[in-house]
């Protein structure tokens, strides 16, 4: 009966122990370069996210517009980094959010690091900040500023391994104003990134 009872009390301390990792996994969560796709939840808030009905002039774009969003945005951001880091020939999962200038521009550098056999190591940590520096409307196309504020750890690679850039041990700030627009008439409720600002 003893052995019976000290089995028992086993399963139930691993079954406590997986709830809880389960529960800190989802609330911490982790996204690296190696994951290749963006997170489940990303086409349904961006989904979400179609600002035609809320915002059909520029003042209309008021603090809750703002903040919803800032909330697709981040994740926008994520994802494209991510999707940038990968260690593929082309940007695949991100692709709906990008314009097609940058889209071209992101798979050069891509076949650029790919043609000197170097490949990317690149955890992304998360985003410190994100701000809208300016919005405004030109006719019927919404466009959007926002200034980022991240940490990755970022190293790049040959194919020896030997370390071209980073530091895979150090945890690097970046800051990036891109640029998203939409087109209100558009029945495609993403926004796109149409540019990268230095």
């Amino acid at each position: 009966m003893n052995y019976s009872f000290e089995y028992i009390d086993i399963i139930l301390l691993a079954m406590i122990a997986g709830f809880i990792f389960l529960r800190l996994r989802g609330i911490l969560g982790k996204r690296s370069g190696f994951e290749g796709k963006g997170p489940k939840q990303f086409q349904e808030i961006v989904k979400e996210l179609n600002l035609e009905k809320n915002v059909t002039q520029e003042n209309d774009f008021n603090e809750t517009a703002q903040k919803d969003f800032l909330k697709g945005a981040k994740i926008a951001y994520e994802t494209i980094i991510t999707d940038f880091s990968d260690n593929d020939n082309k940007i695949t999962s991100s692709k709906p959010l990008l314009s097609n200038k940058i889209y071209d521009q992101f798979n050069s550098a891509l076949q650029e690091r790919n043609k000197n056999g170097h490949y990317a190591e690149i955890t992304f940590i998360g985003i410190n900040s994100a701000k809208i520096k300016e919005h405004k409307r030109i006719n019927k196309v919404l466009q959007v500023t926002v200034d980022f504020v991240a940490e990755i750890i970022t190293c790049i690679r040959d194919k020896e391994k030997n370390i071209v850039s980073g530091d895979p041990e150090k945890i690097k700030k970046i800051y990036d104003t891109w640029v998203f627009s939409r087109d209100i008439n558009s029945r495609n409720p993403n926004w796109q990134l149409v540019d990268t600002l230095t």
